[in-house]
């Protein structure tokens, strides 16, 4: 079989995660953080394939659009929305190519984390990306609230990128706060911060124990 590839994100930059026997790949960079907008998704799952990987687990960081995915929610969306996300990784008709989580992976994810992992994770629900590096306003936060369950700013470029490199991709993703305006006051970096601080460790500790059933 393949090598399984993990993706990382702001959840575990900086953790010492122990994942044997995977290619491992932090996608804000490891010395100096790049910014979500800035990585290079094309370039980042080409170098999985060309290492021999065949599917890719992704980690990524969100906001809850729904009261009831606070902070510290495992999520596995089965669907994004990413308008506008690019580049594509071909200049031609390759190019036209529809995305999507693969099931089989992403259902073999699910059963996984489930079988072993001792954390409930919400098996369902849209991703809705945002550009960024900014957070978004209350407004905007309302419109991907009608649409989606959680935002962030990286996995549906990323999952477009994978399959254009052949790469079965599933991802799971950490509610590290509620999104602006779904709490009862306005979002700070302050409280997004500790919301991440407060996940670390349950993050890498679900991490270890999942990635050995997967590989």
């Amino acid at each position: 079989m393949a090598r399984l590839a993990v993706c990382g994100g702001s959840a575990v930059r900086g953790l010492d995660v122990s994942l044997p026997e995977v290619v491992y790949l932090q996608r804000h960079g490891t010395d100096r953080y790049l910014l979500p907008h800035k990585i290079d998704h094309v370039a980042n799952m080409r170098s999985l394939a060309e290492a021999g990987c065949d599917r890719v687990l992704a980690l990524g960081s969100v906001g809850g659009l729904q009261p009831d995915l606070g902070p510290g929610t495992f999520v596995c969306p089965a669907d994004f929305i990413a308008l506008g996300a690019g580049p594509a990784a071909f200049d031609d008709e390759r190019a036209h190519r529809v995305p999507a989580f693969d099931p089989g992976w992403r259902g073999r994810v699910v059963d996984t984390w489930r079988d072993g992992i001792g954390l409930q994770l919400v098996d369902g629900g849209i991703y809705w990306q945002a550009r960024g590096p900014r957070l978004e306003t209350q407004a905007e936060i309302r419109l991907m609230a009608s649409h989606a369950q959680m935002v962030g700013m990286t996995i549906g470029s990323e999952c477009v990128a994978a399959c254009d490199a052949g790469l079965a991709y599933a991802a799971i993703c950490v509610v590290e706060n509620l999104a602006n305006g779904v709490g009862k006051r306005e979002l700070t970096m302050e409280e997004l911060l500790a919301g991440r601080a407060a996940n670390r460790e349950a993050v890498a500790q679900a991490l270890e124990r999942l990635v050995p059933g997967l590989t």
